[in-house]
């Protein structure tokens, strides 16, 4: 429903239905009254391990999927996750110390409805301090990478009308950051996940992700996204829909240094290899973002 009106009938007959049925109705199914999700090897007192099926989780998808404070249940879980936070940094220490965990919160958290709750706020100043010097943002290092998506997807959030100086001077530079490597060139040779579609998300970074940040952010007339949606279009299946290519963890069996510790509970909405609503909605609304920009 992307593109069009709020008050477009089927825009407001779809948004009814949020929570009711699909997606975001099964994940409300295993919510617990206070707002948290488990898995059988653990239990409230953790909002983010293990991996990738306890609350953190669970509120990322449920923002994607358009779920807002106006529903009880997210309530529960916003608050949740607003006390566990609050003061302390979640769950990391202040300002979450990483990228990746302070600007998926952030994003989810906007999405919800809670923009002007101070621990967000806090944190997107975080995110704009701790922006480098090359317009990236990274965990550990002083440069910036592709991977590290989650500050710049975070601040796109924010309407254009509440941002500050400091904020649109941080997207300008983290899309530019993007840009100039055409969304997908980084280090000596190609990373293939990079290259392959997958959802949810969570942490990791595909051109597809790049893709609808940028587009989201007005940036879909750069001719520097060229690559990245010539990419996207050989993607598209003869059915005219795209199929979703793994699930995360999607670990390159190269990188023999990198592995998750403890267990990993994949969160699975649709099986890899079949046409995906998700990444075809997706695709679209990157391609009808391009056309808009392009007139």
């Amino acid at each position: 429903m992307e593109g069009r009106s709020a008050s477009d009938p089927r825009v407001r007959a779809a948004r009814r239905q949020l929570g009711r049925k699909g997606w975001a109705a099964w994940l409300l199914d295993s919510q617990w009254p206070d707002g948290h999700w488990v898995t059988p090897r653990t239990s409230g007192g953790s909002l983010y391990v293990p991996k990738y099926s306890v609350t953190n989780w669970s509120a990322i998808v449920l923002a994607d999927l358009g779920m807002t404070r106006s529903d009880p249940r997210i309530r529960r879980t916003a608050e949740l996750i607003l006390r566990r936070w609050s003061g302390k940094g979640w769950p990391l220490g202040p300002g979450g110390d990483e990228i990746c965990v302070t600007g998926n919160i952030v994003r989810t958290l906007i999405r919800f409805g809670y923009l002007d709750r101070p621990a967000v706020r806090r944190s997107v100043d975080w995110i704009v301090r701790t922006q480098r010097k090359d317009g990236g943002w990274h965990c550990w290092y002083r440069t910036g990478t592709l991977d590290c998506w989650e500050g710049l997807a975070a601040l796109a959030e924010i309407p254009p009308e509440r941002r500050d100086a400091s904020v649109s001077r941080s997207i300008e530079r983290g899309a530019e950051f993007y840009l100039e490597r055409s969304l997908m060139h980084e280090g000596e040779k190609p990373y293939p996940p990079w290259y392959r579609i997958h959802y949810p998300t969570h942490y990791y970074y595909d051109i597809l992700v790049g893709l609808r940040i940028l587009t989201r952010l007005g940036y879909g007339g750069d001719r520097r996204l060229r690559p990245a949606l010539e990419w996207l279009s050989r993607k598209r299946g003869a059915d005219g829909r795209w199929c979703l290519e793994a699930s995360h963890p999607d670990l390159d069996p190269t990188l023999a240094n990198y592995a998750l510790g403890g267990p990993v509970y994949s969160l699975v909405l649709e099986l890899p290899g079949t046409p995906s609503r998700w990444a075809t909605v997706e695709a679209l609304s990157v391609q009808a973002a391009v056309q808009r920009a392009q007139g």
